[in-house]
């Protein structure tokens, strides 16, 4: 089945993680530019070489965004735009926890998971919409997370991931009527590299499998092939929903 993304230009922010990375690769498989944009430059470097031996002849670039600057975003994306043409597909995948309770949370850590998730993606929205006005076609995804319901010890994070819900359904009403659709997928415990790295992984797992309808863990090609959906053709008339990747937990 033809997705319609063959020719199209893809951004991932925070594309040297896992999710972002395979997120892109299942972009590239159907024929779409991809740029990997991450803070770190030797993840995104790594991403895009990874990715080029996985999709052989991908159209791939890579370059350090750091999102929380507007000005690095402009001009991040406007390499971007150089590079390959017109951002069609934007992913909103940067972002990461930094888990305290509230009365032992810094303001600085409140202020760089807020900066990251929720500033960083309104930088990069607002950096791609002008083009997709001008072309009348877009696909903004925006990465939220389960925790967006609240999660303790994650007052920071919740509250950021839940921002990115807010921010979803109102940019899709103000988009709409340029045929760009805005949608959000909130993903459960997904099996990332960082996940399995921690010392209670196990416990974390057996727990897991033991709520989740589907007893397993989530895998990041789960994340990725909503992504795919949503960007793809099969979604042209859905905006303002997520959807969530939990295995019905």
């Amino acid at each position: 089945m033809d997705l319609g993304l063959t020719g199209r230009v893809a951004v991932v922010t925070g594309g040297g993680g896992a999710i972002g990375r395979e997120t892109a690769r299942l972009m590239a498989a159907e024929g779409a530019s991809v740029a990997l944009l991450d803070r770190n430059p030797d993840a995104a470097a790594e991403a895009k070489a990874a990715l080029e031996e996985a999709v052989p002849g991908a159209t791939v670039h890579a370059a350090a965004c750091d999102i929380t600057d507007k000005d690095a975003v402009a001009a991040g994306f406007a390499d971007v735009a150089a590079a390959l043409g017109g951002i069609d597909i934007l992913v909103n995948n940067a972002g990461f926890s930094r888990d305290m309770y509230m009365l032992k949370m810094q303001d600085e850590d409140w202020d760089i998971v807020h900066n990251t998730v929720l500033k960083g993606t309104f930088h990069c929205c607002r950096a791609v919409l002008p083009g997709m006005m001008e072309r009348n076609w877009g696909r903004i995804v925006n990465i939220s997370s389960m925790a967006a319901q609240g999660t303790k010890g994650q007052t920071n994070y919740s509250s950021a991931k839940a921002g990115l819900l807010g921010l979803t359904n109102a940019l899709a009403r103000e988009a709409g009527a340029f045929n760009i659709t805005v949608n959000a997928v909130a993903p459960g415990l997904i099996a990332t590299p960082r996940l399995r790295a921690r010392k209670d992984f196990d416990k974390l797992e057996a727990k897991s499998k033991g709520l989740t309808p589907l007893p397993r863990l989530g895998e990041t090609t789960d994340v990725a092939k909503v992504v795919l959906f949503y960007a793809s053709t099969m979604a042209d008339f859905i905006s303002a929903q997520c959807i969530e990747v939990t295995g019905g937990r």
